[in-house]
């Protein structure tokens, strides 16, 4: 599994996945994932959401596609992140391209800022 960056006991972020790393990050311990990745962002080599949904339900995970502009993040993307890291089951899972949009998202939904 690609490497993760825990940033409270449960929440991590990570660079992008591909679907091969759902089972490693359930075995991982961790019972939910988020896409903050568009489809397409990163051209052909990209996995695309659907694909990352399948493997991670696979694995038991929860899969949830949160497509965000890092450059351009608005107000309903972090209440929705906020949302998200409230009901879904934790130890979750963030990624991105890098894992950095992932971070800001939590650190803006942690502090009610965008």
């Amino acid at each position: 599994m690609s490497a993760f960056t825990s940033i409270t006991p449960a929440v991590a972020v990570a660079p992008q996945h591909g679907p091969k790393d759902m089972e490693a990050a359930a075995k991982a311990g961790f019972k939910s994932v988020i896409c903050n990745r568009p489809d397409g962002e990163g051209g052909h080599d990209q996995p695309q959401s659907a694909e990352m949904r399948a493997a991670a339900e696979q694995a038991g995970l929860q899969f949830v596609y949160l497509p965000v502009d890092g450059s351009n993040i608005q107000a309903a993307d972090v209440s929705q992140m906020g949302e998200l890291l409230d009901t879904l089951p934790a130890p979750v899972l963030a990624y991105c391209r890098s894992g950095g949009r992932s971070t800001k998202l939590f650190m803006l939904a942690s502090t009610g800022a965008n």
